[in-house]
């Protein structure tokens, strides 16, 4: 509290001032230790091991939550005040001689003991004795392992700070600059004090067999301390420093011997009497064995929360099979269509390469659009979560909610391989909708030969039987520039997507031809919360290359991309009555192998990103009139792409700066720019 941080420091400029904070204690010098010995039987000692094994902490770790605990029962003499909370200073000794210039080598004596300060709290009075009246209650075992895991990250971050070498820097700057032994007996003798700088602290000196002993005369290395030695055995050690003139209100020190663990208690009496001492030493033992009786549970067992609704194992898996069965059956017919139609095009296919290309060249987009459904909807279900955003970004209940169902996963084997099995059945199942028309004809029509009003249209038509008369006498100079497109049936696009334009420029040779491709996303009819957090929510660009065939009539532009080369259509081009300039245009792609038509891409376009609804419908008929609606060019096939409005500012938020700083729209620029200088 307030009042107790105002004594601390007018205590500690008392002391630096040369006077004992309070006035100098009569009893100082007649302080003394006074000891309790204790020991845990072999079998208690290895439980307590198991059970800190299986919590991911260290014998040391939980000596030092028994010994917050035990504390919090004794601090002002054992009188607790109902509801009454503290901090405690624990003080843990270490071994510090790693970190010496020169390792220690048991030649000279030598003092290299140090030690590192843990805090915790604030724990209840008596938090101790409630333990110890439930230790299996969960509140109890949360309490103790999340003491001692605490224990384990301060000492974790002490060391990884290289906190030893700097704190012996420390006490040797603080040795040459003050009287630091008239300091510490000014401590020693205050009132206020006694000379208690901790509430309580721990020494573990681990197993003694796994010693060093000191090199004998007749060996080149030290050996292990051995228990036996001829007829004469080490039974029991126990070993403590003095705390008396100042250290810790409670200590404990242990070492492990033959596989039970040894414990020596020694505070300052009259501080701590003799009677109190045993108490607490009793108490301490009492919180060490219940910890050792408790059943040790496996993480998963504590945290699987499946497994306390008693669901059967596997039971998740073979739902999630079932249902993944059911959904995927529904488009059997589609599926079988394609293996087909597949079966077909490698058969009829000369080079494999060939066929591969294709194939992979399917696989790449038909993957691609059901991996980008959870993006959205996860995106979605971040920014509507509901509750204080951390770094006024990020909903906290969205990332808590990310922690059970990481958590979840990581528990239950059940649950991962449930989840896994659905995923791979939603996956197939979407992909299934391609392939059986139901999943958006405009943008992801799998089907390869697919039908139109019952009828199997197979195969790409020849340029011949598109052709419109607007494309007589085409200029292939006036067609460059930008383009808005308006709709599309194209399943290397996607709908979620919005703004997008085409930049069309010949090289200078007039051989070759680069299209910059403009989009921004997601659209905000596909990701209504998040759409205008998205990197590219401003726009971004990739570029398609191709070449001009001089085989090729006017009106064929020759597309590379992903492995293969396709002809793209000009089929029909709206001409301005007074200038002649190209204001509207029909795009048409197609992609055969083997017979089998494995993709059409059909692209609306015009020189204005608006187009009225009479001009749209007027476009549609021309389409119809090239024969091109049973390669998807009705309205029903296709997608409308959306727009915003012209005048519409820059869209500008925490998640656009945050993009900005971390050089996202830097990263697109250089990544578009080398996608140009590869193609050229």
């Amino acid at each position: 509290d307030s009042e107790g941080s105002g004594n601390i420091i007018l205590g500690a400029i008392t002391t630096i001032m040369g006077k004992s904070a309070g006035g100098e204690s009569e009893g100082s010098l007649e302080r003394k230790s006074t000891l309790q010995f204790r020991s845990l039987s072999k079998e208690t000692t290895t439980a307590f091991l198991e059970a800190c094994r299986a919590n991911g902490v260290t014998v040391t770790n939980a000596l030092i939550a028994a010994m917050a605990l035990t504390s919090s029962d004794f601090i002002d003499g054992g009188d607790d005040k109902p509801g009454k909370s503290r901090n405690y200073k624990i003080l843990q000794s270490l071994d510090m001689r790693r970190f010496g210039a020169q390792l220690d080598k048991c030649d000279t004596v030598a003092c290299m003991a140090g030690s590192n300060d843990l805090m915790f709290g604030p724990l209840e009075d008596r938090s101790g004795k409630s333990f110890r009246s439930s230790p299996e209650s969960s509140d109890s075992q949360k309490l103790f392992w999340d003491l001692a895991r605490e224990a384990r990250d301060q000492t974790k971050r002490f060391f990884e700070s290289n906190g030893p070498v700097q704190a012996v820097r420390v006490f040797d700057f603080a040795m040459s600059i003050s009287d630091m032994n008239n300091l510490v007996d000014l401590t020693a003798k205050s009132k206020d004090s006694q000379g208690r700088a901790y509430s309580a602290g721990i020494s573990n000196n681990g197993v003694y067999e796994r010693q060093k002993a000191v090199r004998r005369e007749s060996s080149e290395d030290r050996e292990s301390i051995a228990v036996k030695h001829g007829k004469y055995e080490v039974k029991d050690i126990y070993y403590g420093t003095p705390h008396s003139r100042s250290g810790c209100l409670y200590q404990a020190s242990t070492i492990t011997v033959d596989g039970s663990m040894k414990l020596t208690f020694h505070p300052a009496s009259p501080i701590v009497s003799e009677d109190a001492n045993a108490e607490f030493a009793d108490a301490f033992v009492e919180v060490l064995e219940k910890i050792a009786s408790t059943k040790v549970l496996s993480l998963s067992e504590k945290g699987n929360f499946l497994s306390k609704l008693n669901i059967p194992e596997g039971t998740l898996t073979l739902a999630a099979a079932g249902l993944g069965l059911v959904s995927v059956a529904t488009h059997a017919g589609a599926w079988s269509e394609f293996f087909n139609n597949l079966a077909t095009m490698q058969a009829n296919v000369a080079d494999p390469k060939d066929f591969w290309d294709a194939f992979n060249f399917w696989i790449f987009f038909a993957v691609g659009h059901p991996l980008l459904q959870p993006i959205l909807w996860i995106s979605d279900v971040l920014h509507g979560s509901p509750g204080p955003l951390v770094f006024d970004l990020v909903p906290a209940s969205f990332l808590m909610a990310n922690i059970l169902f990481v958590g979840a996963t990581a528990l239950s084997k059940d649950f991962r391989n449930a989840l896994n099995v659905a995923a791979l059945s939603a996956f197939l199942t979407y992909v299934g909708a391609g392939l059986d028309g139901q999943a958006g004809l405009g943008d992801f029509n799998l089907q390869m030969n697919d039908s139109y009003n019952g009828q199997i249209v197979k195969g790409c038509p020849a340029y011949e039987d598109v052709r419109q008369p607007s494309m007589d006498g085409f200029d292939l100079e006036k067609y460059q520039g930008k383009w808005y497109e308006q709709k599309f049936h194209d399943w290397t696009q996607f709908k979620e997507v919005y703004d997008t334009t085409l930049d069309i420029k010949l090289t200078s040779d007039k051989k070759g031809w680069v299209d910059d491709f403009g989009v921004a996303g997601p659209a905000p009819d596909s990701a209504k919360l998040s759409w205008d957090k998205s990197p590219v929510a401003n726009g971004a660009h990739y570029f398609m290359f191709g070449r001009v065939d001089e085989n090729d009539p006017p009106g064929i532009l020759r597309e590379k991309g992903f492995g293969v080369e396709f002809p793209n259509y000009i089929v029909d081009v709206k001409k301005d009555p007074q200038t002649g300039e190209y204001t509207e245009a029909i795009q048409f792609q197609c992609l055969e192998r083997g017979g089998v038509r494995v993709f059409e891409g059909i692209n609306f376009m015009s020189r204005n990103p608006i187009m009225t609804d009479e001009e749209m419908r007027a476009m549609h008929q021309r389409a119809k009139n090239a024969g091109m609606y049973p390669y998807g060019a009705s309205e029903d096939q296709m997608h409308t792409v959306a727009r915003r409005g012209v005048e519409d500012p820059k869209i500008d938020n925490n998640w656009q700066q945050m993009w900005h700083a971390i050089g996202v729209d830097k990263l697109l620029e250089l990544l578009a720019e080398s996608i140009e200088d590869g193609g050229r």
